[in-house]
């Protein structure tokens, strides 16, 4: 998936000191049909595809067991807020983030609301 952007350069020392820790995990690996879906249409109709629920909810369940922390839950949309600077630094003051990120749409709102997600 991300591996080699996240094993080079800054973000490579910062592993390798312990000042970050990165878990990648793949959504897919918990769908529950042959062809490992992880998109359907949007709940109440609409364009698009969106993530499913499920998947999500199974995937967020087994990479909060990693650690202790909660941790602030952020969807990767083309809806949300710029990425700059200011939310670098607003970010990096967190102990833990999971950003979960899709390529569709965006994500059915019962993630949004289920996970508590900005």
């Amino acid at each position: 998936m991300f591996e080699s952007p996240l094993s080079q350069s800054i973000l490579k020392r910062a592993q390798e000191t312990g000042i970050v820790d990165i878990v990648l995990t793949n959504i897919r690996d918990f769908a529950t049909d042959n062809y490992r879906k992880v998109d359907d249409k949007p709940y109440g109709g609409g364009p698009g595809m969106v993530m499913m629920p499920g998947p999500v909810f199974d995937c967020f369940e087994y990479v909060g067991k990693l650690s202790p922390e909660k941790g602030r839950v952020i969807l990767l949309t083309p809806q949300g807020q710029k990425f700059n600077q200011a939310k670098s630094v607003e970010l990096s003051a967190e102990k833990r983030l999971v950003l979960i990120a899709g390529k569709y749409e965006g994500f059915d709102e019962r993630i949004r609301t289920g996970l508590g997600a900005e």
